[in-house]
């Protein structure tokens, strides 16, 4: 089946696209790497044609457990395990508990993100495992692409690297063009893996099931609704799904590329952006991260400069939440229903509440309680880790405007975003206003002269 959310999607594949997947694990991985698999995956699930099969195909064993997470439970008496194929959120609790088993050679990953900070944690735990960041839909039969996790990825976001042999994966635009390096388009799977359809689905399949014009005549491919970029080196980057692109105060947003940013940190384990609606009207990003052991979550504040040095404003989250481990439903997926709201004054931190100073910092302090729905402002407080964002910013730095009578342009929010910082920014344009003021003539002193005289109403029009 296919599909986390609502009634799963019945999808035909056939015995030859079955074969072609345990041929190539027997053949990329050999019988040694495959000698005793931990089979995690429900029977239900795709991986589970790998983890069962791979195995049995070349004499091994298959050690069948409840999930990843049961590994930790494993006496130390069930002996070695060669293979362990799982989730990366799955994996991460897995090396919480320090329970990877003896003798592991090779860890497979897939059904999500790798983030970086975990691929780091492993290697540390198993150095002399080879690490696998595979990818690929039901419908092109469990692996599509494979990345061996040789060094870090040069920009910080593991690849899920290139085609499998047999198979085709072409990233194109709306019109079915390809793009450019490093420049993002939907995925598109052709050749060997490519299922037959939807079960009694006609329509659906009609509608991502393609004639492939890269292909041999007669050939199909599939289309993903996933958003990656080829590197120059030719692997792909996954950067989110097509139809979880949001709008927010007017912007076409990907998700799934802040998520990819924020994984890039070295202290962030793992992420998920959402859009929230907790203000009637008030759409927002929100992230949610899990960090990196050991370590608390970076503040807010350099998150937030750590992806605006690749992000546009427009896409920084408006608050950042911490989270222990990221909710899964019960197939190992994000649950997104049990992410909890922010706190109503966004990512605060604890320190101590220092009130404003009289005069201009009152001001500016009033004014952001009013703006963003606070109680109240504290004179070291950022406005971005209260919860506000552009919108709130230029709505906030006109009332100030007004209430102080000083030029002050939207993008000192931006650089001066705490009250203090604000305020000190307002009092020296205040100073630098009076300083070039312009001056009244003294009109005695420049009488008109010979033909000159006063504009009259023929001349203004």
């Amino acid at each position: 089946t296919s599909g986390s959310t609502g009634r799963p999607k019945g999808v035909v594949v056939e015995h030859a696209d079955a074969v072609a997947l345990v041929r190539w694990a027997v053949d990329t991985l050999g019988a040694e790497r495959l000698a005793r698999t931990v089979c995690s995956t429900s029977f239900t699930f795709d991986v589970s044609v790998f983890e069962l099969f791979g195995p049995l195909a070349c004499g091994g064993r298959v050690e069948i457990v409840r999930d990843a997470l049961a590994l930790t439970e494993r006496p130390a008496s069930a002996g070695t395990a060669t293979l362990v194929s799982t989730v990366p959120s799955a994996l991460a609790g897995v090396l919480d508990h320090g329970r990877i088993p003896d003798g592991t050679r090779t860890v497979v990953l897939a059904g999500e993100a790798l983030p970086r900070a975990l691929l780091r944690r492993l290697r540390e735990t198993v150095p002399d495992a080879e690490v696998i960041n595979a990818y690929g839909p039901t419908e092109a039969t469990v692996y599509a692409t494979a990345w061996w996790a040789g060094t870090d990825a040069r920009d910080g976001t593991p690849p899920i690297g290139t085609a499998l042999p047999g198979t085709s994966a072409q990233v194109l635009d709306a019109a079915l063009r390809p793009v450019p390096a490093n420049c993002v388009g939907e995925l598109y799977l052709g050749g060997a893996g490519v299922a037959r359809g939807y079960l009694r689905r006609p329509a659906l399949t009609a509608d991502r099931f393609l004639p492939d014009p890269y292909g041999v005549p007669g050939a199909r491919m599939y289309r993903t609704g996933d958003l990656v970029r080829r590197r120059p080196d030719g692997s792909l980057v996954y950067v989110g799904r097509a139809d979880d692109q949001v709008k927010v105060r007017g912007f076409r947003i990907e998700p799934g590329e802040i998520e990819t940013a924020l994984c890039a940190h070295e202290r962030v384990d793992g992420a998920v952006v959402v859009v929230r609606e907790d203000a009637p009207g008030d759409r927002r990003l929100v992230a949610y991260a899990v960090p990196a052991t050991p370590g608390p979550l970076p503040s807010a504040a350099e998150l937030r400069a750590h992806l605006g040095g690749t992000l546009p404003a427009y896409m920084v989250p408006s608050a950042f939440v911490a989270l222990d481990s990221l909710p899964l439903t019960a197939n190992g997926k994000l649950d997104r229903a049990a992410l909890p709201a922010p706190h109503p004054g966004g990512s605060r931190t604890a320190a101590a509440h220092e009130p404003p100073r009289p005069g201009t910092e009152s001001v500016v302090a009033e004014v952001w309680a009013q703006v963003l729905g606070i109680e109240r402002a504290g004179r070291h407080d950022d406005f971005f880790d209260l919860g506000g964002h552009s919108l709130h910013a230029a709505t906030a730095a006109a009332r100030i405007r007004a209430r102080t009578g000083t030029e002050l342009p939207l993008a000192a929010v931006f650089t001066a975003p705490t009250v203090a910082e604000l305020a000190a920014d307002i009092d020296a344009r205040g100073r630098t206003a009076g300083e070039l003021a312009i001056r009244s003539l003294d009109r005695t002193r420049y009488r008109a002269r010979g033909r000159q005289r006063p504009a009259g109403h023929e001349d203004r029009r």
